[in-house]
């Protein structure tokens, strides 16, 4: 997955195929001297093309950056830069003169409607309790649950900016993580990392643990850690977003995760015997590593962990807006305990008021996707090739993330080809690079490539939304381009397709009867063009109007005059609100927010 990887999106330090690199045996500004020094010789002797030379440039600060950080030499600006980072980014978004955008929605203002459950009409998707179907897209990031950083306590995560931001790039969901540890992460050297609440259970002692603190009482739940859970869940609910709560995580259990080996995480877990009063050892082996726990060897834990399970489900069992997702990237060898969590939960909910989607995320390093569609998980998240995405085939509904992919990845591009290929896309978002010890480090926010491919995650969603997604599935052979969704035997028919270079594409309307409507949607600047009507029953061959990647859609004139089209406005600021205007005749402005 190395192969044909933009020098952007190796040039941020986090866990997956974008930085997965070999353990280095000499210290960074050694590996990094050589390296510029390869890249001047290069140059001069064998005239090495821009791309790669960018390429090196790019691991040449990657490398330093993760050497600042590990040794300390960013330790007194660190807490502030996280601090003020997002901060800063917003002041300068609100000042930013882009082209305001357009993106075209069919509905009013959605509102979470009962429990998510996998669509009878369309298993790629979730439906609401009514039967419609709900896209998911969205952007998560690793403190948006627990605030983590050099400092005990951390710096605070703004989780009401962050809702606001997801709210303006017109996302509905995210993934709101765990760390199961008190303290240290594979991803740094930084010796004062913390997560802030640590783990669910009350620190009573006697004794101490490895982090310094009181040891763990596994008997007592810590109830501050659900509460914050349940407002957190609250809070998105009441702004129309669905949450995965991410129970477990393969990242806080291993003392080397990959070659990712910067700190054992382990040193701050509550199931390390040397952590809790408890005499629970999820170390039998003795190495300093505690896999174990994500299998079902050691009974007693599983004991421990079937109980924090009940307890978060009684803690957000009544909340329309939840999803389960078993664990982060667990070791290859957690199938059984995950699928056993998965039932658990199925069971437990089972006697009660309301049932939620429970998910599994592929295994990391060395996952297999079989073992999540042979699982009893309502949704799954794959591994696979970033610029490929392989066609969702109704077996589960796919949370397509960029996380299990390639990490901080992906462009616009890879939203409209999932998109069309029947996945539910969401993005691995470094934010405001607060996160340095689980993968921010040196993120820019403000970069055009994430900038755009947020966005074009929420007018993914609203082409969702102004569609019969209930009827529409991955036709890439109806397209020239390979990137089709549609329903052309569907009463009213609907083509939306992919053009990943602009130019001219050939879209196949033989299956369709009767005049239709033609728009062309620029996902770079988010303006629509409507062009000339064409007629089913045949090919067609329609050139894009503009020279970037395009998305066509093509829909019965018929649908347009039975359905009101509502265009929404905004330009993308994290504090601003999105205002939506219908265009039909007698239609008010409607406040959009989204769902």
């Amino acid at each position: 997955m190395m192969n044909n990887l933009s020098p952007r999106l190796s040039a941020y330090p986090n866990k997956s195929a974008t930085h997965r690199r070999k353990r280095r045996t000499v210290s960074a500004p050694v590996v990094a001297s050589v390296m510029v020094f390869a890249a001047i010789l290069m140059i001069t002797v064998i005239g090495l093309w821009p791309q790669p030379f960018v390429r090196i440039v790019n691991k040449v600060s990657t490398l330093l950056t993760e050497q600042a950080y590990s040794n300390g030499a960013l330790a007194e600006t660190k807490a502030k830069a996280a601090a003020t980072a997002i901060h800063q980014s917003h002041q300068t978004r609100q000042t930013d003169q882009s082209t305001p955008m357009s993106t075209p929605n069919a509905a009013a203002v959605q509102v979470i409607n009962g429990p998510l459950h996998v669509a009878t009409t369309n298993p790629r998707y979730f439906a609401d309790a009514d039967g419609n179907i709900v896209y998911l897209t969205g952007s998560h990031t690793w403190s948006n649950f627990q605030d983590n950083g050099g400092s005990d306590p951390p710096p605070v995560f703004d989780y009401t900016t962050y809702l606001d931001f997801l709210e303006t790039n017109n996302h509905n969901f995210f993934r709101l993580w765990t760390w199961e540890e008190s303290r240290w992460t594979t991803e740094t050297g930084d010796d004062d990392y913390w997560f802030n609440p640590g783990p669910p259970y009350l620190r009573t002692g006697p004794g101490m643990a490895v982090d310094g603190k009181p040891k763990f009482d596994l008997s007592q739940f810590d109830q501050s850690y659900f509460d914050r859970m349940r407002a957190r869940v609250i809070e998105a609910q009441a702004r129309g977003f669905y949450v995965a709560i991410v129970l477990f995580n393969g990242w806080s259990v291993s003392a080397s995760k990959g070659w990712f080996d910067a700190n054992n995480p382990w040193q701050g877990h509550p199931f390390n015997p040397t952590n809790n009063i408890n005499d629970i050892n999820g170390d039998p082996n003795g190495d300093n590593s505690g896999e174990e726990i994500h299998t079902l060897a050691i009974p007693a834990i599983t004991a421990l962990q079937e109980d924090y399970v009940r307890k978060v489900v009684d803690t957000v069992n009544d909340l329309d807006n939840v999803l389960y997702e078993i664990s982060n990237e667990s070791n290859n060898g957690s199938e059984a305990w995950q699928y056993h969590m998965i039932d658990l939960i199925h069971s437990y909910e089972a006697t009660k008021a309301e049932q939620h989607p429970v998910g599994m995320t592929v295994e990391w390093p060395d996952g297999d996707n079989e073992a999540l569609y042979a699982s009893p998980a309502d949704w799954i998240s794959p591994n696979g090739e970033i610029s490929f995405p392989e066609v969702a085939d109704g077996r589960k509904v796919i949370l397509l993330d960029t996380d299990h992919l390639c990490g901080v990845c992906g462009d616009r591009g890879w939203v409209w080809k999932a998109f069309t290929r029947g996945h539910n896309p969401i993005f691995m978002d470094g934010y405001d690079g607060a996160g340095y010890g689980v993968g921010g480090a040196g993120f820019n926010f403000d970069d055009g490539v994430w900038v755009t491919l947020r966005r074009n995650l929420g007018y993914s969603r609203a082409y969702a939304n102004r569609m019969d997604l209930a009827a529409m599935t991955p036709h890439g052979e109806l397209a020239s381009s390979g990137y089709c969704l549609a329903s052309p035997t569907a009463h009213y028919p609907e083509y939306l397709v992919y053009l990943p270079n602009s130019g001219t594409v050939t879209v196949d309307l033989s299956d369709s009867t009767g005049e239709f409507t033609v728009e062309w949607f620029d996902p770079k600047t988010g303006e629509t063009t409507t062009g000339a009507n064409v007629t089913g029953g045949r090919q067609q061959r329609v050139t894009a109007p503009f020279d970037t990647d395009a998305v066509l859609y093509i829909y019965t004139t018929a649908k347009r005059a039975a359905t009101t089209t509502v265009m929404v406005t905004a330009t993308i600021t994290p504090t601003q609100s999105v205002t939506a205007t219908a265009v039909a005749t007698g239609q008010q402005p409607l406040h959009s927010q989204q769902h």
